[in-house]
């Protein structure tokens, strides 16, 4: 028993200062989790709906994942999650009174496949917004649709491209985390511009302008969390606490 939980101490000092960090230091939460209240009832609802299939299949994957022999399988899901939670809460001001993120989503989508992850984000998203007000309830759809969904299919896809290409393990998870979280935010950028359309360019100019605020932080964020993927997914390769074929 002590022995296994040496082989997490490096994690788990990692989470914990992470979420001290987020507790201690709490900031006004106008971020790409959508604000409460920001969305009409309509396409609040319309949200849920687009997401509910993918939170079922979910559930459905993450039902086999725990209950199967995999090694270490609930203690590598709790970490994805907790991986989630601790960037996702680390807001970064951006401009005209937004701010950015890192969403953290790639560790998992590598791990487990992109369909868990949309268990795991309403987890998190659920914590943030109780605990920490980014995000909200009503937005909860939309938040999951663009950081769980999208995000990790998006990544998933580029992953499986770059291993097949034959490139190596580093570079195509750097690109798998990369990629989800620029995809989450032109999803979120997307579903502002089509509530608040520009009075002259209509969604197509709003979109352009909500991508251009966020892509001042986003892309150098994006970037930061494609490295630090890769530092902790080879530390838990490294030290035998998954395998790449786990669920091959």
């Amino acid at each position: 028993m002590m022995g296994a939980l040496k082989k997490y101490r490096k994690f788990m000092l990692f989470l914990a200062i992470g979420f001290i960090y987020t507790l201690a230091y709490p900031m006004t939460a106008h971020a790409m989790h959508i604000m409460e209240g920001m969305l009409p009832p309509k396409w609040c609802i319309f949200w849920f709906v687009v997401s509910a299939p993918f939170f079922i299949y979910g559930l459905y994957r993450m039902h086999k994942i725990v209950n199967s022999d995999i090694p270490n399988a609930k203690v590598m899901l709790a970490l994805c999650g907790a991986f989630v939670f601790v960037l996702s809460s680390l807001k970064l001001p951006s401009v005209t009174g937004s701010c950015s993120h890192p969403t953290g989503v790639g560790l998992g989508t590598v791990m487990f496949g992109p369909g868990v992850m949309s268990v795991l984000g309403v987890i998190v998203l659920l914590f943030q917004a109780l605990l920490l007000a980014h995000g909200g309830l009503t937005t909860l759809g939309a938040n999951e649709f663009s950081m769980t969904i999208v995000g990790p299919i998006v990544g998933y896809a580029v992953w499986k491209l770059c291993r097949a290409m034959k490139v190596r393990r580093s570079i195509s998870l750097f690109l798998c985390a990369m990629f989800a979280d620029w995809s989450t935010y032109v999803t979120t950028a997307f579903q502002l511009a089509i509530v608040f359309p520009d009075p002259n360019g209509g969604v197509g100019a709003a979109l352009v302008k909500f991508l251009g605020i966020y892509a001042v932080t986003q892309i150098p964020l994006a970037i930061a969390e494609g490295l630090l993927t890769v530092i902790v997914y080879n530390l838990v390769i490294s030290n035998d606490l998954w395998k790449e074929s786990a669920l091959q």
